[in-house]
């Protein structure tokens, strides 16, 4: 069996969990608040009046605080567990197995992200409860990069407040590869 073919069966695993999500949706543990706006905010040293300073808010577009845009994935991070983190292999949660796992098993075993666009449809405000669904998109013929050879894997996140309305999105690409010098071609 050629390698070209041993690559088909995973990639046609793969191709056909394309339109569905990849596990359950991820719900927030928190709503939208304060605290976690303001560590955000001053991790990444932006001070715009609005995510921190309730008068300035309410002067300003929004009518209230509001949190930075980029923070919705940060809403819906499942907490932590340490403890059995190696047996994870590093995975700070527990996790259901990885649609990906069938490309890591036929030898593309190296990870690369290329690329991430962002949509915000709207702020989120304090109080606000977020969900998240990721869907498989697309997954590449194989490619030839200087990586090596591999499959570019796109998904989708779709984050919605509680009434069910998109809130944003992240279309996140990945290269999958084999990489040079490995036992693998």
């Amino acid at each position: 069996m050629s390698s070209e073919t041993t690559a088909a069966d995973p990639l046609r695993l793969l191709r056909g969990a394309i339109g569905r999500p990849i596990g359950p949706p991820s719900v927030a543990p928190d709503p939208v608040n304060q605290p976690m706006i303001r560590h955000w905010a001053a991790a990444l040293e932006d001070h715009n009046p609005i995510y921190t300073d309730a008068a300035a808010a309410v002067a300003s577009r929004f009518g209230e605080i509001v949190a930075p845009p980029m923070m919705l994935q940060t809403w819906t991070m499942p907490t932590p567990t340490i403890t059995g983190i190696g047996d994870r292999g590093g995975s700070p949660v527990a996790t259901t197995r990885n649609p990906l796992a069938v490309l890591d098993e036929a030898g593309f075993v190296g990870t690369l992200a290329t690329n991430s666009e962002v949509e915000v449809e709207r702020y989120l405000c304090l109080g606000e409860m977020v969900t998240a669904t990721t869907v498989l998109e697309s997954v590449s013929d194989v490619k030839q990069t200087r990586a090596g050879r591999g499959h570019f894997v796109t998904w989708v996140t779709t984050w919605r407040d509680a009434r069910d309305e998109i809130v944003g999105r992240q279309t996140f690409r990945m290269l999958k590869f084999k990489p040079y010098g490995g036992s693998t071609p």
